[in-house]
């Protein structure tokens, strides 16, 4: 018999947002945490029990405690906030007397526009630049391998900082333009060479050291500051 789910937990630390979800793809109960939104998302198989699933939840409180804990602050797209791009910090400076949707000038991002509007013309900004600059990068890159994408997409995505289909299309959190350059450089790389070869055997990582001298420190800065850009905005 099925019964209701909870959409709040309580944790020895507070209380927490579940997110139940079913999944045709799932051959196993799941539990991760949402960087972004700081939810406990609890992903079902279409045939498991619901209990099955708050069971592990319940199993699991601590773990979820813990993780909890660690992320970084979240930081909202306000007036006054700080957000890097391309790594440098910058300034969020509300400019609502003036015009040009939003520019960065000395260190800071102007944005303009009425104060409920702030937020989404902050990461309109954030996602253009994300476009423009991974599309001269992955530009770039497949001309020194003789290759050629399909297409480039910018999404917000939760686990993944690209991705290459089999089509020849590519994608691209937009959070990368808060990474630091060659960061960027880097997952540009690395999708291209998938491009070529769809895995990541020694052919691949080969051609990903062709593309771009930074995978050495690129990933591990992604390990370690990943989660703070997924918690902006």
């Amino acid at each position: 018999m099925e019964f209701a789910l909870p959409a709040v937990v309580e944790l020895p630390t507070g209380s927490a947002r579940v997110e139940w979800r079913r999944s045709a793809r799932a051959r196993r109960i799941s539990l991760r945490i949402d960087p972004c939104g700081g939810a406990v998302i609890v992903t079902l198989p279409m045939r498991a029990a619901q209990r099955a699933g708050m069971a592990l939840l319940t199993d699991h409180i601590e773990w979820v405690a813990d993780r909890l804990a660690a992320l970084p602050d979240a930081v909202p797209l306000t007036d006054g906030a700080s957000v890097p791009i391309c790594g440098v910090p910058h300034r969020i400076r509300h400019v609502p007397q003036s015009r040009g949707g939003a520019w960065t000038q000395d260190g800071e991002l102007h944005v303009t526009g009425r104060p409920e509007f702030l937020a989404r013309r902050t990461k309109d900004f954030l996602r253009g630049e994300a476009r423009r600059r991974l599309s001269l990068l992955v530009t770039a890159k497949t001309e020194a391998a003789g290759l050629q994408a399909r297409r480039l997409t910018v999404k917000d995505t939760r686990s993944r900082w690209g991705s290459c289909a089999s089509d020849g299309s590519l994608a691209f959190s937009w959070r990368l333009v808060m990474a630091p350059e060659f960061v960027q450089d880097y997952v540009a790389a690395h999708e291209v060479a998938h491009l070529r070869h769809m895995n990541h055997g020694k052919r691949f990582w080969a051609l990903v050291d062709k593309l771009t001298p930074h995978a050495a420190t690129a990933v591990p800065w992604l390990r370690r500051e990943g989660c703070r850009l997924l918690r902006i905005g």
